[in-house]
């Protein structure tokens, strides 16, 4: 059979690469035709399933050395109603062909699946679905609106069906339950009347389980409401076999119930998991839904969706700043709490950038738009908590392996009492009754929504607290770590050095000394270079541009100045340059011991001075350091200075001597981190820069701090908006709490299957007591990860 794919391909630079990936396919074995267009970067193959499958065409197109990016879809699903729903919608699409991942997440009725482009289209999945017995839909863009309305649809439906239900089952219950109590006869223990108020809430009320039972089994299936279907219409059907055979014996009155109590169990739940998601609410709150623009010298209102990049927006006292930009006219103070958690307004003027959702609490002022839509730091942050909110936990993994089997093993356990009370026992009553009781009793629904619904609050709480998390998996790996390494500078220390001393070696005083080393620096982006610039503009020093501008990494740099080799930089760098500094060795201790970074300068090969920089501890970084010794936490500092400088900082902090790694260079973190994962450790890496991103990555769990760079906080599985290091201390807590929330969860889920089930069996449990049960034990569930909204 031909099948047509379009594939996208990444990594073509020219025509060579895509003739080579055209030569590649075409020589393979099934392949009609292949066409290449370097424009649009995308491959049209045409082949033949019967010789070969796409996943071969992809594996060609990336040996040939290029790379087929993969493809990210949310579906939303409707019909799920408990764990074994969820799993099998998971088996289903995890067995497709060229589906890297597929995560269905019970809560937010939602499957999230990456697979390589080109492969699989949107109707298969949807089709893959369908046949599992439940419908899908590709969700193209968030729209929280419409998963609210989605929300709010069921709930309603929840609420009519439950009123429904109690106003006819309530009589049937005071007539078989309570009034016989009394010795009280009434019509309502009749056979007719119980069957007519039965029968609206078994065939009409308990539609919902039936259609769901129905979908299930044609999927290949089994899930909660294929236990609630048999249960109660096991109960109702033989309650009309004793009332037509003329036995007094029924149990209308236990069917309908029980769809009563699992209704009213829904309802709450459904109300529950709402709240579970109150945190991406409140981040969509922040923003606001106009701005003003400056168009042809007039104020014009907009949507927010209307504003477009290089658009000028006027902000006055009070109003959100609708999205990220850069001020062009104007100055006022912002509440940036948003973002760094500081209430204290924050100074703004030309050319200071402005974030999204922040608040103007003072003066007017325009900006020019620089990201819109998605690409704002508030829609990242949204981006960051939904994935997360959608993502899976490990623990997760022994309920997603129970829940493909509970269900058939629940129904062989109901089937077994009803044989060993009625064949073995004599006693059919009894056995129906009972196994009535192990079907309703028994609940998927707590086992599925026993980790989702905590990492849903969990993250959303880290979010309310300037901690964004990536995925449950970095939640649940936060609360194992025995080890934090701290990149020092920006991280432990502010970031932003200051000149603190020039020593000179030669005739040159110390403005000359700042005036060639400034105008080196300049082509440098390195805060310690900065802070060298800042002090001889400060001071009002002319400096030109350098010639030949090299950064020596770990070292220092090297330019031409005025026709003459300058070099700044560490011992290190003198040192591979054959430069005499024991002149500076006696200057150097002295500096390095009192925690300032010392940068030896020369000119034509010839030792200048020295100038010192020294980099301000942050406020809370040794109360934060003192808080992860006191979690039993070891500490680790990495830095590219000099040993004595890293001890003396390390003294301030309170890191041991021997945890201190000096002069390490940027390609050195990540070993450091290896080595010390090598020793069996779970090891969390916290840094702000490019360099630290390799380190980042390779931890166990990497800490971006927010105010570093955007490639440090794409490789960091949590990031810090606020900058502090209190952050991380929060983090660890946060992911303690929340795992302790999850393992309560699951000892609840499986403590109240592995005794409820057998109860029932043993006739020790009323059907109605156990829907009861069941209905309540999600709820129960739901509650507990709401617990988790009081962290603080």
């Amino acid at each position: 059979m031909k099948r047509i794919i379009d594939v996208d391909v990444d990594g073509m630079t020219c025509a060579a690469c895509s003739s080579r990936i055209e030569r590649v396919l075409n020589k393979k074995e099934g392949v009609d035709s292949a066409t290449v267009n370097l424009m649009s970067n995308r491959a049209r193959i045409e082949y033949d399933e019967e010789k070969l499958n796409s996943s071969e065409i992809i594996q060609s197109i990336e040996k040939t050395g290029f790379k087929v990016p993969l493809v990210s879809k949310t579906l939303r699903i409707e019909g799920m109603t408990c764990a074994a729903c969820s799993s099998r919608i998971e088996r289903v699409l995890g067995k497709m062909e060229g589906i890297e991942s597929a995560n269905v997440n019970l809560s937010t009725n939602k499957a999230v699946v990456n697979y390589k482009s080109g492969l699989i289209t949107e109707e298969e999945l949807i089709r893959a679905v369908d046949k599992a017995g439940f419908s899908a839909e590709v969700e193209y863009e968030k729209d929280y609106d419409r998963d609210e309305e989605i929300r709010e649809k069921e709930i309603k439906s929840l609420e009519r069906d439950f009123i429904i239900s109690l106003i006819l089952s309530l009589p049937l219950f005071i007539g078989s339950m309570i009034l016989p109590l009394f010795g009280i006869e009434s019509f309502l223990d009749k056979g007719i009347v119980q069957f007519l108020l039965s029968t609206p809430v078994q065939f009409y009320i308990g539609r919902r389980f039936y259609r769901g039972a129905y979908n299930s089994l044609r999927g290949g299936g089994a899930n909660m409401d294929v236990l609630v279907s048999m249960g109660t219409l096991a109960a109702y059907f033989f309650s009309i076999y004793n009332w037509l055979s003329g036995s007094s014996e029924y149990y209308f009155e236990s069917s309908a119930t029980i769809i009563t109590l699992i209704l009213l169990g829904k309802l709450m739940e459904a109300r529950a998991k709402g709240q579970t998601s109150e945190a991406i609410k409140t981040l969509m709150g922040l923003q606001p839904e106009t701005a003003t623009i400056i168009k042809d010298g007039e104020e014009v209102q907009v949507d927010i969706e209307e504003l477009r990049i290089g658009d000028i927006v006027l902000v006055r006292p009070g109003e959100s700043i609708p999205v990220d930009g850069v001020i062009v006219e104007g100055n006022s103070a912002l509440d940036e709490s948003m973002i760094t958690g500081e209430s204290i307004p924050v100074e703004k003027t030309v050319g200071d950038e402005v974030v999204g959702a922040t608040i103007n609490k003072l003066g007017s002022f325009k900006f020019k738009t620089t990201k819109i839509g998605k690409d704002t730091v508030l829609s990242k942050i949204i981006q960051m908590v939904e994935d997360a909110q959608g993502s899976k936990a490990p623990v997760q993994r022994l309920a997603d392996k129970i829940s493909g089997i509970f269900v058939p093993m629940v129904v062989i356990i109901a089937l077994g009492t009803l044989a060993f009370y009625s064949l073995i026992k004599g006693d059919i009553n009894s056995g129906v009754l009972n196994a009535v009781a192990v079907l309703v009793i028994a609940c998927p629904c707590a086992l599925g929504l026993a980790t989702p619904t905590a990492i849903m609050v969990g993250t959303g709480k880290g979010a309310e607290n300037g901690i964004l998390i990536k995925s449950g998996k970095d939640l649940e790996q936060a609360h194992e770590l025995d080890v934090v390494i701290f990149d020092k500078t920006g991280t432990i220390t502010k970031g932003e050095p200051e000149v603190t001393d020039i020593v000179s070696y030669s005739n040159m005083d110390e403005e000359e000394i700042l005036r060639i080393s400034g105008s080196v620096e300049r082509a440098s982006e390195h805060p310690l270079g900065q802070s060298i610039v800042e002090r001889a503009r400060d001071k009002k020093i002319s400096m030109t541009e350098p010639e030949n501008f090299t950064a020596v990494p770990g070292k220092g740099l090297e330019a031409k100045f005025e026709d003459k080799k300058v070099l700044i930089g560490n011992r290190r760098l003198m040192v591979d340059n054959n430069i005499d500094i024991k002149n500076a060795e006696k200057d150097l201790l002295r500096l390095e011991e009192e925690g300032k970074t010392a940068m030896l300068l020369s000119v034509e090969d010839k030792l200048i001075g020295i100038i010192a920089v020294a980099d301000q501890i942050k406020e809370k970084s040794k109360g934060a350091i003192d808080k992860l010794h006191e979690m039993g936490i070891d500490v680790y500092m990495l830095t590219g200075d000099n040993a004595i400088t890293a001890r003396a900082i390390g003294q301030q902090v309170g890191i041991r001597e021997e945890n201190i790694f000096a002069e390490v260079l940027p390609d050195e973190k990540s070993q450091v981190v290896e080595k010390i994962k090598g020793e069996g450790k779970s090891v969390g890496m916290v840094g702000d820069g490019i360099n630290d991103a390799p380190a980042l990555a390779i931890a166990d769990v990497g800490f971006a701090i927010g105010t570093g760079t955007d490639i440090a906080m794409e490789a960091a599985d949590i990031t810090l908006i606020r900058g502090d290091l209190e952050g991380i201390v929060t983090s660890i807590r946060l992911s303690k709490r929340t795992m302790r929330t999850i393992k309560q969860n699951l000892f609840w889920a499986f403590f109240y299957n592995t005794v409820g089930i057998p109860i029932a069996a043993l006739g020790f449990l009323n059907p109605m007591f156990a829907g009861a049960a069941m209905a309540f034990s999600s709820v129960s569930v739901v509650t507990n990860s709401l617990r988790l909204k009081s962290f603080k």
